[in-house]
């Protein structure tokens, strides 16, 4: 299972759910995809296809969202 929690200019923004316990969030395009660690510092995990701007511009998308996401994030797992 892989909750969307939102999408914003073509790129999806989703958990998966039976992965690590460090909050994180996955997110993909038709270019590539890529994963960013939200604690204890918002930083690029991984990524793969995506050019250097559309990292740029996905990491500024998190920024914005960090809340939202970290809120999705602990009721999904609340759940489990």
């Amino acid at each position: 299972m892989s909750p969307t929690i939102f999408r914003v200019k073509g790129y999806r923004f989703y958990f998966l759910s039976n992965e690590e316990k460090r909050i994180h969030v996955h997110v993909t395009c038709e270019d590539g995809e890529a994963k960013f660690w939200l604690k204890p510092i918002l930083s690029l995990s991984v990524y793969h296809g995506l050019n250097r701007r559309k990292l740029n511009e996905i990491q500024k998308i998190v920024e914005e969202h960090r809340n939202e996401i970290i809120e999705a994030w602990q009721t999904h797992f609340s759940k489990r």
